[in-house]
């Protein structure tokens, strides 16, 4: 069966300079997925060809975007119409985006302690929206001792102001929120 289904792309900037959104006109995936090198993408055929841009670091994939971070010697400007017409072809061709789950968001579990689900309550509902305006991802890693442990991707990800989002930000809001939160802390970035 023929696909004449034609996709919209357009970018959107993030608060980091190397990373830029790719918005389309469909829903992706209900899942984040987060391609921090070429290995990683060995489930997903659009991340594969978009890592073959020697300039592209990494490849985020979310809702309706798909977040590129390219290397800091390489402009924007020069590469924008490549990736737009690579995500452009290959969504118009129609085949899955993925060969296999590859979800890594973190939802909340009745077997949690009642604090962990207070917390990825508040991430779910306060935090993860606004992250993701800005091409990125923000996924619970772990709590104790009242340091709560997050994993941020796509745009967030070696992001300059990322550091400041998470304290002035997220850790404020969940320490109002959640007097037994004592600080909020990065992992794997």
């Amino acid at each position: 069966m023929e696909n004449n289904r034609i996709v919209q792309v357009h970018t959107e900037s993030s608060p980091n300079p190397n990373s830029l959104k790719f918005v389309v006109d469909q829903v992706l995936t209900n899942e984040t997925v987060d391609f921090p090198d070429p290995a990683s993408a060995s489930h997903c055929e659009l991340a594969k060809d978009l890592f073959k841009f020697s300039f592209v670091k990494r490849v985020f994939i979310s809702n309706n975007f798909i977040t590129v971070t390219k290397a800091e010697d390489i402009e924007w400007s020069d590469t924008i119409p490549m990736l737009k017409a690579l995500i452009k072809s290959s969504l118009e061709e129609g085949k899955p985006l993925f060969t296999q789950s590859m979800s890594n968001a973190t939802s909340v579990d009745e077997n949690d302690p009642e604090i962990v689900q207070k917390i990825k309550v508040i991430l779910d509902e306060y935090i993860r929206p606004a992250v993701e305006q800005d091409g990125g991802a923000i996924n619970f890693s772990s709590y104790e001792e009242g340091i709560v442990k997050v994993l941020l991707q796509g745009s967030c990800s070696g992001c300059p102001s990322s550091t400041i989002t998470l304290k002035a930000g997220i850790e404020n809001l969940l320490k109002r929120m959640i007097p037994e939160v004592k600080e909020v802390i990065a992992v794997g970035v």
